[in-house]
């Protein structure tokens, strides 16, 4: 059956998940309180650092070849299985929690010593550092000539502050979710660079009683700065005793050889609980990512002000941008990174990917979320929440992409990467609020009618469902006319103004199982 979003069917569901955060209880985050069993209602408020750190070399080994092919998704995967495993081993070390690690970035958490012992934030930021560069010196070792696997150049940023996590996931992958300038900082002091080092806001530098800069982010901590954190921080491990343990780790626990299959389309049957290196599954499809625009900042001016209407806002808007992609377009959520929602589609069969339906599918999907999201918020200023002035990023991309799980039996981590993950974010991260980006890999494999609703610049504002549905199906494009078709046969007619294309919502009767 053709996709379709329709009002009614995400109505119900939004009204559905406002009603599990009627009540919404915060707390303030102490010692034996589980970060990974955070109910959905709750929110806890931690004082931390938090550690981001970005390997900027992994595109040099998607590029290495001119085609994507296997090899070099191989020889990749196989560097982010080694240098996951490393930094998981340093991590557990140090005491410090692992938030998440996303293809070529991570993210850590530094919550101890706790806020009663003299001088906690202080200690935890000089555990941080010293943290940061044992990740560095470690990540210089691991490289392997006989794969082809260069050393990892590394780049950190760090800040600290108060930090609000709730649950980020659904069954089977939940992990705690930190929202709050304090990690978003952090992540833009790591990504928004290409040179190695430790970067650390003023507020950090502060604590650490260093120097203000006008641009932290083009300042990278000395050595003899990096070696007082060090002395200080006293940390019971080395590098070589870290590498040593790793590499008997890599020993009596092989990589194994990474062996790809294609997972049926829709991949929203995808079992990626039970992936694994010789259980990779690869093929070409879109890359979805879609952040909501202006999150950090709301969440900013009411961390200690209606807090609960946050929590609010977050579960209701990521479960129904979940549902529009899974249930009613046929994707995958890889994950939620933050505030964002990564997802892949896929349309075609067992053997081969259409590339024109793919993208047309998800140009249509793009429409889907933004509609969702726009009916999220106004249903929820309708209950009196408060929302402030967010929007929503959409990036889309075309290529081959892999997905499975890196790291050892019982602590693995998803990873689905390729250059068109690389492409969909960054055409996201150039996005407003209300724009909705085409990636030039998916752009050349789009057919006319998705090439003349972008245009040269491949990009477009507001974009719902209505306007991509109707805009691709006056260009001939047979999906979107399938869609426009079934709409009108199982639904009052749309009554469609023809100067201002302004659509009255309409009824689709719902699917059937």
């Amino acid at each position: 059956m053709t996709s379709t979003w329709n009002q009614d069917r995400a109505a119900k569901h939004i009204d559905k998940k406002m009603g599990d955060v009627d009540d919404v209880v915060i707390k303030d985050y102490a010692r034996d309180m589980s970060l990974e069993s955070i109910p959905t209602n709750a929110a806890y408020r931690v004082d931390a650092v938090h550690l981001y750190a970005e390997i900027l070399n992994v595109e040099d080994m998607l590029n290495t070849h001119e085609v994507e092919g296997t090899d070099c998704h191989k020889r990749t995967l196989r560097f982010f299985d080694q240098h996951y495993r490393a930094v998981k081993r340093i991590l557990d070390d140090v005491d410090a929690k692992r938030v998440d690690f996303h293809n070529q970035r991570l993210h850590a958490l530094f919550a101890k010593p706790y806020n009663s012992e003299t001088d906690a934030e202080k200690k935890r930021l000089q555990r941080a550092v010293a943290s940061a560069q044992l990740i560095i010196d470690v990540l210089a070792q691991t490289a392997d000539e006989n794969e082809k696997i260069p050393a990892a150049k590394v780049r950190v940023g760090i800040d600290t502050g108060t930090t609000l996590a709730v649950n980020n996931g659904r069954s089977g992958y939940r992990e705690p979710l930190f929202l709050g300038d304090a990690a978003n900082h952090a992540a833009k002091m790591a990504s928004n660079g290409t040179a190695k080092g430790i970067y650390l806001t003023n507020a950090a530098r502060a604590v650490l009683g260093l120097a203000e800069q006008k641009e932290p982010i083009k300042v990278a901590l000395s050595g003899a700065e990096i070696d007082t954190c060090i002395t200080a921080a006293d940390l019971e491990i080395t590098a070589d005793a870290i590498v040593k343990a790793w590499r008997e780790d890599m020993d009596n626990n092989p990589i194994g050889g990474f062996a790809f299959t294609r997972q049926t389309p829709p991949l929203r049957d995808m079992d990626i609980p039970d992936l694994t290196p010789a259980n990779t599954k690869r093929q070409e499809a879109v890359s979805v990512f879609a952040d909501i625009d202006g999150f950090t900042k709301y969440v900013a001016s009411h961390l200690d002000d209606n807090t609960e209407d946050v929590v609010r806002t977050l579960h209701v808007i990521r479960a129904e941008l979940e549902r529009v992609l899974t249930t009613e377009f046929g994707g995958r959520r890889v994950r939620f990174i933050g505030d964002c929602l990564h997802g892949l589609i896929c349309e075609g069969t067992s053997q081969t990917t259409d590339p024109e339906l793919t993208i047309s599918e998800a140009t249509r999907l793009a429409g889907g979320l933004r509609s969702s999201f726009d009916l999220a918020l106004q249903k929820l200023q309708g209950a009196g929440y408060e929302t402030g002035d967010l929007g929503l990023a959409i990036g889309l991309d075309y290529g081959p992409i892999s997905v499975t799980r890196l790291g050892r039996k019982g602590d693995r981590v998803r990873c689905a990467f390729g250059r068109s993950v690389i492409g969909s974010e960054a055409e996201q991260c150039d996005c407003d609020g209300d724009e909705t980006a085409l990636g030039q890999a998916a752009y050349a494999a789009a057919n006319d009618a998705v090439r003349k609703l972008f245009g040269s610049s491949r990009k477009v504002s507001n974009l719902d469902y209505l306007e991509a549905t109707e805009a691709l199906a006056d260009s001939g494009d047979k999906s979107a006319k399938a869609a426009r078709s079934e709409a009108y046969v199982n639904a009052a007619p749309a009554i469609i103004s023809a100067e201002s294309r302004v659509v009255q919502p309409y009824t689709v009767l719902p699917e059937q199982e």
